[in-house]
């Protein structure tokens, strides 16, 4: 069997692990590379663009390096750089048990959850707000925690699957537009952006697609994502509101403050209801990218 061949058979191993029992509760590759990367970055932060750009670029590439030491186990390797580096599961068992809070009126459980998804101040959200963050939070990272790294396990096998995950990890620990992070995330940001150029789009998509609705959802992707301040999450969050007839966008408040973001969509507010089908439509996205990439990859062997 040729080597990509072993590959796609690593992706179809690596998914149907993930969609099985989703991320572990302890240990996470993931969690043990971002508590490498605080610990180092205690050691070397600079206020600087050049040093910040040196910082992601090492970690993505010692994180690429991992993967094609993984590569060399064959398909076994590569499934487990698959289960390592995709977390939807997780993601939409979450949305769910935030929709099961909110049915049940138990709101600060429902705030409790949804704080593991965004950084947004939870104790400021009501029910509403509540649902548009968590579906927010469900569409953007349908697209940086499935379509994304299958994408690139297609594109370059295991290598690419986890130095996708290194450069999202990063984007997400330090990409941010605080005062600290301004200069010094500015590369992480930019190398997070480039990643999931296209993986957006091909998550819009396929979402349109497989939502039955894909006149609404390209309507809403093209009048309503440029608005975005985001290249990439404008784009997955536009085609999840049209295609599930919401509105989402609106005054947005993170720690680092206040930001009024553009209404994506022209629809109701999001309910309980409208979170359980985004639920629904991001398992029918992966579902279809991880055929896809796995596809891609046995095609090119």
């Amino acid at each position: 069997m040729r080597r990509n061949r072993s590959e796609a058979v690593g992706l179809v191993v690596g998914a149907a692990a993930d969609a099985a029992v989703g991320d572990p509760q302890r240990y996470h590759p993931v969690a043990g590379f971002g508590t490498a990367v605080s610990r180092v970055e205690r050691l070397t932060y600079t206020d600087s663009r050049p040093v910040g750009a040196a910082f992601a670029v090492g970690w993505i590439g010692a994180a690429a390096t991992a993967g094609a030491l993984a590569r060399r186990a064959g398909w076994l390797g590569t499934a487990a750089a698959t289960f390592t580096a995709l977390g939807g599961t997780s993601l939409c068992t979450v949305g769910e048990q935030i929709a099961d809070a909110l049915d049940a009126g138990d709101i600060e459980e429902a705030r409790r959850l949804v704080s593991g998804l965004v950084g947004r101040d939870p104790n400021l959200l009501d029910e509403s707000g509540i649902c548009r963050a968590a579906v927010e939070s469900i569409a953007e990272n349908t697209s940086d925690a499935a379509v994304a790294p299958l994408f690139w396990g297609a594109v370059a096998g295991a290598p690419g699957l986890l130095g996708y995950r290194a450069a999202n990890t990063l984007d997400a620990m330090i990409g941010y537009r605080s005062e600290r992070y301004l200069r010094f995330g500015w590369a992480a940001a930019r190398i997070d952006d480039g990643a999931n150029l296209v993986p957006a789009r091909l998550t819009a998509l396929i979402a349109a697609v497989v939502s039955g609705r894909p006149g609404d959802a390209w309507r809403a992707v093209r009048r309503d994502a440029a608005k975005h301040p985001s290249p990439n999450a404008g784009v997955v969050e536009a085609a999840f509101a049209g295609a599930l007839g919401i509105e989402l966008g609106g005054r947005t408040i993170y720690a680092h403050g206040t930001e009024e973001r553009p209404t994506l969509g022209d629809g109701h507010a999001p309910t309980a209801a409208d979170l359980r089908a985004a639920v629904v439509l991001s398992r029918r996205v992966q579902a279809a990218a991880a055929a896809l990439a796995v596809g891609g990859r046995w095609w090119m062997g």
